[in-house]
């Protein structure tokens, strides 16, 4: 999963960067409105943590001017300001939660995966796809309740697959989600992140779409997560 933070304390932007790093996130980051909108406007995000109060451009701008223009991407807004009209601004311009100032990084690192799981229809932490169980919690995987060893960007693949189940997901989208907008993109290294995973989770759990890209597919179609 993809994140963008935009946060204009340099030193809470690079620790939330950080966190989310740890977290298994693939994350871009700016410090000030207009450069915000811009990745926003641009990049496909999974989740963007938005602080209000930005130079150049402020985030309640600059969440509105995404939602004018048709991004539905769920947006996290951080805010210092205690009143309740500031929260209900964010609201209003399309937010999808908030957090207040200060903060403890592992409220925010929370309110993401729900939102990231709102967002594809997911009722829990933990997915679930025949003998494979993600727990996006923690950012492990198990097969048949032996934990895989899996590297990041394995992982990363793993996780974004399991997120859209049941639907085709193409390369280009998987390398858009899984490097952040500095890394040399090469969308032949999705076939090998697939290879290997295959030989860890099962070869049948993994399906090719030829020609459109790849789908995992839960078992009856339609049950993705427990409670």
């Amino acid at each position: 999963m993809r994140i963008l933070v935009v946060e204009d304390d340099e030193s809470l932007n690079a620790q939330l960067k950080s966190a989310l790093e740890d977290a298994g996130y693939v994350v871009d980051a700016a410090t000030e409105g207009e450069e915000g909108h811009f990745l926003g406007d641009t990049e496909p995000y999974d989740c963007v943590i938005l602080d209000i109060g930005l130079p150049v451009m402020d985030g309640i701008s600059v969440l509105q001017r995404w939602r004018d223009d048709g991004r539905s991407m769920p947006v996290l807004i951080l805010t210092a300001r205690d009143r309740w009209s500031d929260k209900v601004s964010g609201i209003d311009a399309g937010a999808d939660d908030y957090v207040t100032k200060p903060f403890h990084v592992e409220e925010v690192l929370a309110r993401v995966r729900a939102l990231i799981r709102r967002a594809a229809g997911l009722a829990s932490s933990e997915i679930r796809c025949g003998p494979l169980v993600i727990d996006t919690k923690t950012s492990r995987a198990m097969v048949d309740g032996i934990s895989l060893k899996l590297t990041s960007h394995e992982y990363r693949l793993l996780a974004y697959l399991a997120h859209h189940m049941n639907e085709v997901v193409s390369r280009t989208e998987l390398v858009e989600h899984l490097y952040d907008q500095d890394f040399d993109r090469d969308s032949n290294t999705i076939e090998v992140f697939v290879g290997r995973l295959r030989k860890k989770i099962g070869h049948d759990l993994i399906e090719t779409v030829r020609g459109l890209g790849y789908r995992i597919t839960a078992p009856g179609g339609t049950d993705r997560t427990v409670g």
